[in-house]
């Protein structure tokens, strides 16, 4: 997969499935990928899709252009039938509860609620042209619930503090230094980061890698279901993928993974 230009159609977010591997990918760069209520609705039948997909350990979120996201479109507020931003929210929110990894390639600019949407994601991979800031504030919007849990759980209150009441913008390094993303490159070898990230994920064992994943961010929203953990504990170990790690790990080999 390779970065698209500026020059591409102007479109819904696309879906496609390679495998193991489901991108959605952001594909109006001309409007710095600005979400629309229309395109939160294909968003969602993306990730329901993607979910049901029970072959599929990693979901890829790019864009296409300059910019990775600029949120919601707020202009859309102005209509009447227009949903609330806090369907935006609500969008991001099953992006997050997504069955696989999730990993955001942050190649630019990422604004507003396009923060939220990263950041919602397992894994923030990011190029050295990367810059944010968060606005709402400065517009007059006050942010919905599971962004401002998200800010707090994943960048600590103080970050979300100075993010949201000053507006600040901060630059790729920055953004690196606060946790906002999880790896900086060169925006030449952002792709081979990727790459290489989906490898280690893939040649995890899927029902360890899933169950951790999900369990994580219940843990990080203050829901430790611990009977449920306790029965995936269980069932990992009467699974024909630990002792294939195990018989791996003492060959000296990589494992072969089934899922089962």
């Amino acid at each position: 997969q390779t970065m698209s230009t500026d020059h591409a159609d102007q479109s819904p977010p696309r879906l496609t499935i390679e495998g193991q591997v489901a991108i959605i990918e952001l594909s109006r760069p001309a409007l710095a990928n600005r979400l629309s209520p229309a395109d939160l609705d294909v968003l969602n039948l993306h990730i329901e899709s993607v979910n049901n997909q029970s072959d599929v350990l990693v979901l890829i979120i790019r864009a296409q252009g300059k910019y990775f996201c600029a949120g919601y479109d707020i202009g859309a507020l102005g209509s009447d039938d227009a949903p609330s931003s806090l369907y935006f929210g609500q969008t991001v929110d099953r992006i997050e509860a997504a069955r696989p990894v999730t990993v955001a390639v942050v190649q630019g600019g990422v604004y507003g609620g396009g923060t939220d949407l990263a950041l919602a994601c397992d894994f923030r991979v990011g190029s050295t042209a990367a810059n944010m800031f968060m606005p709402a504030t400065r517009l007059g919007l006050h942010f919905y619930p599971g962004g401002l849990r998200r800010y707090v759980t994943r960048l600590g209150l103080d970050q979300a503090k100075r993010l949201f009441l000053t507006a600040e913008k901060l630059d790729a390094s920055q953004m690196h230094q606060i946790g906002f993303l999880t790896s900086l490159t060169d925006a030449d070898t952002v792709n081979s980061a990727v790459n290489s990230l989906i490898q280690t994920l893939t040649n995890m064992a899927p029902m360890a890698l899933l169950g951790v994943k999900s369990h994580l961010n219940r843990i990080a929203n203050g829901d430790v279901d611990i009977p449920a953990i306790e029965a995936q504990v269980r069932q990992t170990e009467q699974s024909t993928d630990l002792q294939e790690g195990a018989n791996a790990w003492r060959d000296k080999r990589a494992p072969r993974f089934t899922g089962s």
